[in-house]
């Protein structure tokens, strides 16, 4: 008994670790060069409900709330990455140095 119990719980759990969102690569040419004053600067902004961040380097991200709740924080490789948000409001995106506000 003690086993079904358990199974289903690890179950439950890996279901729920799957539906969360996380970053995934897009795979897009670079930014034009309008809106990378400094190559080095990751690029960060959004479109239809996703932000956007192009990094030519490893960067941390975090994503904040208007109100300040941590609500992602990540380490992604160079690249272009998207993360799906399905709350529309503003946000606070933070990736290495750079910090923008986006709103989706």
């Amino acid at each position: 008994m003690r086993i079904v119990i358990f199974a289903i719980i690890a179950a439950a759990a890996m279901q729920l670790a799957a539906a969360r969102p996380s970053w995934e690569e897009v795979k897009v040419p670079q930014p034009p060069q309008t809106e990378r004053p400094d190559a080095d600067e990751p690029v960060i902004s959004s479109h239809n409900g996703y932000i956007y961040v192009f990094t030519s380097k490893p960067v941390e991200i975090k994503i904040f709330s208007i109100l300040g709740q941590l609500i992602k924080q990540e380490k992604i490789s160079a690249g272009t990455y998207r993360y799906r948000i399905d709350s529309k409001g503003i946000y606070i995106v933070k990736a290495g140095t750079v910090t923008r506000r986006v709103t989706i």
